[in-house]
């Protein structure tokens, strides 16, 4: 086994991010690779809406547009690019970028992934009787997308026909990563471990900063904020690698903020099914090898599936969402008062007319510490008033639309500002999620035009896991103290469609069984009594002294299906680390943990 190592880095995290990070990897990251994820659900579907109004559209212009000015240097350097950005076009894609290529002289070979999109056969997945594989509805009328979940093996089959730029539809987040290290590394379809831990790369870098200290619960330590270093995974042939970012940038690699990232939107983290392997992260350790350097390794696979996730969006009724704000006296009280009037008045009306009532009406009074529910404490004399509703009918979310603003003068004292006027009605974009067999799934691949062959290993394969490391809950004794959580551990949380996870990692590995101890499924439960509708799951990170929550049925519906405030979870982990844990006085003493504000919440 050499000692070479392979250097990728993410340039974005979403489609939006900002265009300075391609310069910024290309011009001192010393990459070998540039990779980009631009791609998700509702992505997904205003890409497809985007080429049903023209053919050439349906994938992410913003790409070739910020990488255009840079193939000069990407092609001097010799790095090659895997980017996620074709959408529902990803040969339109690849035109688009061969055009700017050959106007500025530059001689590039594109390769394209294909195979992802399956809306053409979505009369013949109905009729074949899918339901949605979480809450086992039907398959609905009105497709707008419906994507595979590709994984690496197709990106690592045009990089081996010698494609400088690969560009793909929907695919793994972490594929663009996973990728260019089994062409780079030769790694088989049967290297569990290396697949995991190359799973695990793309992972981290994903979410582009998010991974070198953005939205890092010690955020106070973070400096650079507008100039975000962009992460660098430095990968090993056997696996192993280090976590980085881009020297002389803003931002910060440490375990806490690498760990935050690993636990960012997983499930089970011994069984975390990806196209290319099964993954068990639980015994994943993360440790400090220099300034802004943290090194990973422990990910192991056990097997793979042998079908893909789809993810399907389609039209379901209407939404929309006003806000406007209330500077009073007993602003909250006020507030809440305001928005039943709206709700009430409209329904009133829509009864007159023969309307349906809302399918779902969600007030929050912000500034209230609405998104906290019984947690809440705040006392505070201006608000905004958060009014979201749905409806099966359009022209009844027209009448509320219309009947927000008359308020102003027939209630409440204070109400000072309509944001943008009246709330534009939106179609409610809905998730619908099931598994297809790979066997089912043509994927194919072109390189300049042409074909390449490409196989992928569509037989299921399951390896014993690793028998369970005994996890420890330790009780804090008759002397116990109660700190804040936030003092003890880091907290990342996200979105699995309606699922919200919680990732919390202890700071100190003997804080742990005292977190543990605490913070049951029925405590985390009983915290989020107010959003959470579903069960709560614990799964135990030993490897990394973490625990990680899934709260089921927690996001009203998820994403822009939801009119909450916070439809991804974005809030959670700040929530729960705001909690009080018991710990023995002499640990809380030896460490010089803060003594709790009295007044908080406390775990009995």
């Amino acid at each position: 086994m050499s000692d070479r190592k392979l250097r990728i880095g993410c340039a974005s995290g979403f489609w939006g991010d900002t265009p300075e990070a391609i310069g910024q990897l290309v011009s001192k990251g010393e990459i070998d690779y540039l990779v980009f994820d631009y791609l998700a659900e509702v992505t997904m579907s205003l890409m497809a809406r985007a080429r049903a109004k023209s053919p050439d559209a349906g994938y992410a212009p913003d790409f070739v547009t910020a990488l255009a000015p840079w193939l000069p240097e990407i092609k001097a350097k010799g790095i090659k690019v895997v980017a996620n950005a074709g959408g529902v076009n990803p040969r339109g894609c690849r035109d688009a970028l061969a055009k700017v290529a050959a106007e500025a002289g530059i001689d590039v070979s594109i390769g394209v992934v294909l195979g992802d999109d399956l809306s053409a056969r979505a009369d013949d997945i109905r009729a074949g009787g899918q339901t949605e594989m979480f809450s086992g509805v039907a398959f609905p009328d009105d497709i707008w997308s419906m994507n595979a979940y590709l994984g690496a093996r197709p990106i690592a089959a045009a990089l081996d026909a010698g494609a400088d730029i690969v560009i793909t539809g929907r695919c793994a987040d972490s594929a663009v990563a996973l990728g260019p290290l089994m062409h780079e590394f030769g790694w088989g379809d049967d290297d569990w471990d290396k697949l995991s831990q190359g799973s695990l790369a793309g992972h981290l870098i994903e979410c582009g900063p998010q991974g070198t200290g953005g939205n890092f619960t010690d955020w106070q330590d973070v400096s650079g904020w507008d100039d975000m270093g962009m992460p660098i995974v430095e990968v090993s042939e056997d696996g192993s690698f280090v976590m980085t970012k881009t020297p002389d940038t803003g931002g910060l690699v440490v375990p806490g903020s690498v760990g935050e990232q690993m636990l960012y939107e997983i499930g089970d983290p011994r069984a975390y099914l990806l196209p290319d392997v099964i993954c068990d992260w639980s015994q994943v350790t993360l440790d400090q090898v220099g300034p802004d350097r943290v090194l990973v390794k422990g990910g192991k696979g056990l097997g793979r599936t042998g079908s893909y996730k789809v993810s399907a969006t389609h039209a379901d009724g209407w939404r929309a969402v006003s806000s406007l704000t209330l500077a009073a006296i007993n602003a909250p009280a006020k507030g809440k008062r305001v928005a039943e009037a709206i709700v009430t008045r409209c329904r009133r009306i829509f009864r007159e007319r023969n309307l349906s009532d809302f399918r779902q009406v969600s007030v929050e009074v912000l500034g209230a510490e609405a998104a906290y529910g019984a947690n809440a404490r705040a006392q505070t004399r201006e608000v905004v008033i958060k009014i979201g509703v749905t409806h099966d009918d359009r022209a009844a979310l027209n009448i509320f639309a219309g009947e927000i603003a008359p308020m102003a003068i027939s209630t409440a004292q204070g109400l000072t500002g309509f944001f943008a006027g009246r709330p534009k009605v939106q179609p409610v974009v809905r998730l619908f999620s099931f598994l297809q067999d790979k066997a089912d799934t043509p994927v194919a691949v072109e390189v300049d035009g042409r074909d390449v062959p490409v196989t992928v290993a569509a037989n299921p394969v399951s390896l014993d896991p690793p028998a369970a490391p005994p996890a420890e809950s330790r009780k804090p004794g008759p002397d116990a103290v109660k700190v804040r959580l936030v003092d003890l551990a880091w907290g990342r949380s996200g979105d699995k469609g309606d699922i919200a996870n919680i990732g919390i990692l202890a700071r100190k590995p003997d804080y742990l069984p005292f977190i543990r101890s605490a913070l049951s499924e029925a405590v985390v439960n009983d915290y989020f009594a107010h959003v959470c509708e579903g069960k709560v799951e614990r799964f135990d990170l030993p490897g990394s002294h973490s625990l990680n929550f899934l709260l089921h049925e927690s996001l009203g519906g998820g994403g822009i299906a939801s009119v909450r405030i916070d439809p991804q979870g974005k809030g959670f982990a700040q929530m729960l680390l705001d909690i009080e844990i018991p710990v023995p006085a002499d640990l809380a003493a030896r460490d010089g943990l803060n003594t709790p504000d009295p007044n908080k919440r406390v775990i009995p």
